[in-house]
């Protein structure tokens, strides 16, 4: 594998407003995405967190220290051609959504899902007009047309930004209600973060702490929170 980076060429990086939004130059030129679409953005924050990216480079170009300009060419590059097709693998999200599936045994664990997990429930069914019911084991049980429609029709009305967004919050937090719960600011991103780890959390404290696997947990959770910051700056 080669090691090569791309070299800093540009001194001064800025925010421009352009038709349509909001782009960065970088000594008057402006960035475009890895194919070569004009990076235009839908905010000036987003715009200026990308600027400040670009800006922080040091000798050589690092992508692993730029998130939200991944998380735009993402949007512009993959999700904008693709909308519909992403949309619909997120909403079946809703059919089988992590906070429906409930632990058989222990019981400590079972009563430890309906305490964290049930009031999201109860707050979808207020906020996105969409009751999903939990169900014990694993077994699918289908949930009902008309919640999954609400779902669906709401994940479909999110632009490309947006989408590339919730992408993350969703397949992260393995819940369609808790990435949209996330997006609207039902409780603190790390909250709604922590609620997601239930099962996993559960299983460190009866076997024990793994390094290795906290070491992933932390960089998910790193990720889950960056995309909440990104929902946020596209609207």
């Amino acid at each position: 594998m080669s090691d090569w980076k791309p070299k800093r060429f540009w001194k001064e990086s800025r925010t421009i407003d352009v038709e349509g939004g909001f782009t960065v130059e970088l000594d008057g030129r402006r960035v475009k995405t890895p194919a070569k679409a004009a990076l235009i953005l839908p905010t000036r924050a987003m715009a200026e967190a990308v600027t400040a990216e670009w800006d922080a480079q040091q000798s050589e170009v690092d992508p692993s220290t730029m998130p939200c300009t991944r998380s735009a060419n993402a949007a512009i590059d993959k999700v904008r051609s693709q909308h519909r097709e992403v949309a619909d693998m997120l909403a079946d999200y809703g059919d089988s959504d992590l906070l429906c599936y409930r632990a058989t045994h222990p019981s400590e664990l079972l009563e430890r899902q309906s305490a964290e997990w049930d009031p999201a429930l109860d707050w979808a069914e207020v906020a996105l007009s969409a009751r999903l019911r939990p169900v014990i084991g694993v077994l699918h049980k289908p949930q009902s047309d008309a919640a999954l429609s609400a779902l669906r029709a709401r994940v479909h009305a999110l632009d490309a930004f947006q989408l590339a967004a919730f992408h993350d919050l969703v397949s992260l937090s393995g819940s369609l209600i808790l990435g949209f719960a996330a997006a609207m600011d039902w409780r603190e991103p790390a909250e709604i973060w922590r609620i997601s780890r239930l099962d996993e959390t559960w299983q460190v404290e009866q076997w024990g702490h793994d390094d290795e696997a906290h070491a992933v947990a932390e960089t998910k959770k790193a990720a889950f929170l960056h995309a909440k910051r990104f929902f946020d700056m596209s609207v």
